[in-house]
């Protein structure tokens, strides 16, 4: 079982900067890969980054390469999730999620957070 709480959220204008948080429980002899996606009504959900259970594979969506990066703190047992270069584009619930098998992780995720609002003003 993996438990996902994510923290973070909030408004910023654009061109801020947010960085969202992702308490992650799980066994550590099966530390699972980690990923991030975001959701806004009336879309899909869109896949924003992913990255291996040990931290050798970094894998973004093309809209927000550069802007964004991901990277885990094995002492805290966090997946972070730093974003830049912020716009209304970026305004969704983002979803920390969680997988052993990196495939799934990035198309339908096992473990989902409850998500986190961000909401980026013009």
């Amino acid at each position: 079982q993996v438990q996902l709480i994510e923290s973070g959220g909030g408004s910023v204008q654009t061109g801020g900067s947010l960085t969202l948080s992702c308490a992650a429980s799980y066994r550590t002899t099966n530390r699972p890969h980690m990923a991030w996606f975001r959701h806004t009504p009336g879309k899909e959900r869109e896949f924003v980054a992913a990255i291996s259970s040990g931290s050798y594979t970094m894998k973004y969506a093309d809209s927000v390469k550069g802007r964004f990066t991901i990277s885990r703190d094995y002492d805290k047992n966090l997946v972070l999730l730093q974003m830049s270069s912020l716009s209304p584009e970026d305004t969704a619930v983002y979803y920390c999620t969680a997988d052993s098998d990196w495939m799934n992780l990035l198309r339908r995720p096992n473990y989902w957070g409850q998500g986190t609002q961000v909401t980026v003003s013009s």
